[in-house]
């Protein structure tokens, strides 16, 4: 194939997304993949405990017509892009929104943000939405959801951008905690291990597995 689609993680070639024969479809596949990390509401900015940036490149065999393709730093300096490859050249690279997932705890699957609101949000009456260390509580009714996060950053990271997609969408029936004293804490805690859910896994501050056993 003349041209390569492939993701970027700290500067190192991940994966290939797609291959293609044409610079059209190539070009066309790669806009309508940087229209879709735009829409991204909760990215990821770890993995396995590591920081990440992701990237999205267009690669194209090389030849002697390749152009020499430059990006800005954090600084605003103009870097040369290279790509450590004899057969391809980078024709153009993004930076790259990836959907983060989480836990749920009722199914001890991860889902993301989209299956969150779906599944959790669309329902009828006021929701409370709260945040206890890594974990985010649903309270609907009687009904109690808990969802579990990398850490205790990403828990409030995430309440930060559900806020501002449900104000965006214009969605009014949900009520954010997110600053709480010590009472409520206890508060938490007390409601939480009454329905079942376990005091050692409530306390804990982080997790590197997404799972709740």
């Amino acid at each position: 194939m003349d041209f390569l689609v492939v993701l970027f993680k700290n500067k190192d070639r991940r994966k290939i997304i797609n291959k293609f024969k044409t610079e059209k479809r190539a070009l066309d596949f790669f806009k309508k993949e940087l229209e879709k990390a735009d829409k991204v509401i909760f990215r990821k900015e770890t993995e396995n405990g590591e920081v990440c940036e992701y990237e999205i490149g267009l690669l194209e065999k090389r030849n002697n017509n390749n152009e020499i393709i430059y990006k800005k730093d954090v600084i605003g300096r103009k870097i040369k892009v290279e790509l450590d490859d004899d057969e391809y050249q980078i024709k153009r690279i993004e930076t790259f929104n990836i959907e983060e997932v989480f836990l749920d705890y009722s199914t001890n699957k991860k889902i993301d943000t989209n299956q969150f609101i779906k599944k959790y949000l669309n329902k009828s009456g006021m929701k409370m939405i709260s945040k206890l260390n890594n974990k985010v509580i649903v309270q609907n009714d009687e009904k109690i959801n808990l969802f579990t996060f990398k850490s205790v950053y990403d828990s409030d990271r995430f309440l930060d951008c559900l806020q501002n997609k449900l104000f965006s969408d214009g969605k009014m029936d949900c009520l954010f905690v997110k600053d709480y004293t010590t009472v409520h804490r206890k508060y938490l805690y007390k409601l939480l291990t009454d329905y079942g859910f376990p005091i050692k896994y409530l306390q804990t501050y982080s997790t590197a597995f997404l799972s709740k056993k």
